[in-house]
């Protein structure tokens, strides 16, 4: 008796077989359904929702309405956001709070001295003061051995005290329009000064040798002062990138004044030069130079027609003096006032150059 051989059509057997998955997905997908449309699922979501909102601190009264949770993903997303800039601004808050606490700052022509309390905050890294009647500077002041800025702008200060040299870690002195005669030497030991601004004084004519010292200085403001030269020690202050000497005596430039290789800005207008020496065409980066030409009769045409990008502005006719005349009523009175006029002027004035 021979084997029965049974063939199947594989492709029917197949086809059944996907007919079955099909139904059993389609089953699956109504189940989904109806579970995501059943009460207990969206109890679930309205929980959820809930603990959300109570996470990012939303008030009941922006979730719930009549007893029951409106779950508006928009809530969510709104007061996601304000939550965030609200951090962030706690958390700016907070950092001014503490950088605050070692700021001093005082102004108002009532301030004849400073105040006794302040030889105890000896922890101090700022002191701002400006625009009052102080005229000295205490010699407690070499106990504020953290003290990084001392701007005293806009005061009747007359001498700088020789403690200024203990300050060591001071990266920007600005006594800028007091009353100052002269510099003492141990400013030189400053030896991290970055910014120094020595403008508006009116009657200092030379800078100690000692401040050759300060090799970390990249701004240097003796404007507005009575001097006959560039100092030596600032021609020896290797890091120097801007120096503004305008609105002095300067009959002439110091042949070598191209070992100052890293000057980018040299402001000289308001003195009475009549000729600028080839060098200038040595100095690398230097990219602005603004004289007064009034008196100028020799200029390096190479200064002219520089290719390094160097911008030289010649001011024949004093644009400031025009401008106080035609678009101001007030009367400047003081050399000083006028020059603090000029100087925001001229300000204003650089900016400009470097937009265009």
């Amino acid at each position: 008796m021979g084997h029965e051989v049974i063939i199947f059509d594989f492709s029917l057997i197949r086809g059944l077989w996907e007919t079955r998955v099909k139904k059993s997905k389609e089953r699956q997908r109504k189940e989904k359904e109806r579970l995501e449309k059943s009460s207990l699922e969206k109890i679930k979501q309205e929980w959820n929702f809930i603990l959300e909102c109570r996470k990012k601190g939303i008030p009941q009264s922006k979730y719930l309405k009549n007893g029951f949770a409106d779950t508006d993903k928009k809530i969510l997303d709104t007061y996601g956001k304000t939550s965030e800039i609200k951090k962030r601004h706690a958390l700016s808050d907070e950092a001014n709070k503490e950088r605050n606490k070692f700021i001093f700052q005082l102004s108002g022509e009532q301030w004849m001295e400073f105040p006794d309390s302040l030889k105890e905050q000896i922890y101090l890294k700022e002191w701002h003061v400006y625009n009052t009647l102080i005229q000295t500077i205490p010699a407690y002041i070499a106990l504020f051995q953290d003290l990084r800025v001392l701007e005293l702008s806009k005061n009747q200060i007359n001498y700088l005290p020789v403690e200024i040299g203990c300050l060591k870690n001071l990266k920007v002195l600005n006594v800028s329009f007091n009353n100052l005669k002269s510099v003492p030497p141990e400013l030189g030991d400053c030896e991290n000064l970055e910014k120094l601004d020595l403008s508006g004084n009116m009657e200092i004519t030379e800078l100690p040798f000692e401040l050759s010292n300060l090799k970390q200085v990249t701004v240097v403001d003796v404007s507005a002062n009575k001097f006959h030269s560039i100092p030596i020690c600032v021609l020896r202050m290797s890091n120097l990138q801007w120096l503004d000497i305008s609105s002095n005596n300067l009959t002439d430039l110091p042949e070598d004044i191209d070992r100052l290789d890293q000057l980018q800005t040299l402001l000289l207008q308001k003195n009475k030069l009549t000729y600028l020496p080839r060098a200038l065409v040595n100095m690398p980066k230097l990219s602005l130079l603004v004289v007064s030409g009034d008196d100028l009769v020799e200029i390096p045409t190479a200064v002219c027609e520089s290719t390094t990008g160097l911008k030289f502005v010649s001011l024949k006719d004093s644009p400031v003096e025009t401008i106080v005349c035609e678009d101001t009523e007030e009367i400047i009175e003081s050399g000083r006032e006028r020059e603090q006029f000029e100087k925001e002027f001229m300000k204003a004035y650089i900016e400009d150059l470097k937009e265009r």
